[in-house]
C-alpha cells in the first residue's frame, strides 16, 4: 500500500493532479456512467460493477483517502491524468458543442464545462 509513502512527493503530486482534472464528484461521475451504461442488458446484480471502463476504476480512487492508495490506484490515477490531459490538448473546432469529445472527457470524470 502506499499507506508507508504517505509523505511522498511524487504521491501528493498526482493526488493533486488527479483531483485537479477529475472535476466531477463521485456521484455526479457515477450518475454519468451509470447513464452511458444503460441498455437492453447492461445492469446485472450489482450496478457498480457493470459501470463503464475505464470510468468505474476512476470512481473507485475517487471514493478512498489518500492514505489507502494501493499502486494499481496511482497506476489508475496516473492514466486517468493522461487521458485527460490528451483529450483537452485535442480540443476539437466544435469546442463543448462535440458530444463526442465531451462525452469521452465525462467517461473520465472531467466536465470540460466545469470550471476549478
Amino acid at each position: 500500500m502506499v499507506r508507508e509513502a504517505r509523505l511522498d512527493a511524487d504521491v501528493e503530486l498526482l493526488w493533486e493532479d488527479f483531483h485537479a482534472r477529475v472535476n466531477m464528484p463521485s456521484e455526479q461521475l457515477r450518475q454519468w456512467l451509470l447513464t452511458r451504461g444503460s441498455g437492453e442488458e447492461a445492469f446485472g446484480p450489482n450496478p457498480d460493477l457493470d459501470l463503464p471502463e475505464p470510468g468505474r476504476h476512476i470512481l473507485a480512487v475517487l471514493r478512498k483517502r489518500k492514505v489507502d492508495l494501493t499502486g494499481e490506484d496511482m497506476r489508475i490515477m496516473q492514466d486517468a491524468v493522461d487521458r485527460i490531459d490528451a483529450l483537452t490538448a485535442r480540443k476539437p473546432a466544435g469546442g463543448n458543442a462535440d458530444d463526442g469529445w465531451r462525452h469521452a472527457l465525462l467517461d473520465l470524470g472531467h466536465d470540460p464545462l466545469v470550471e476549478r
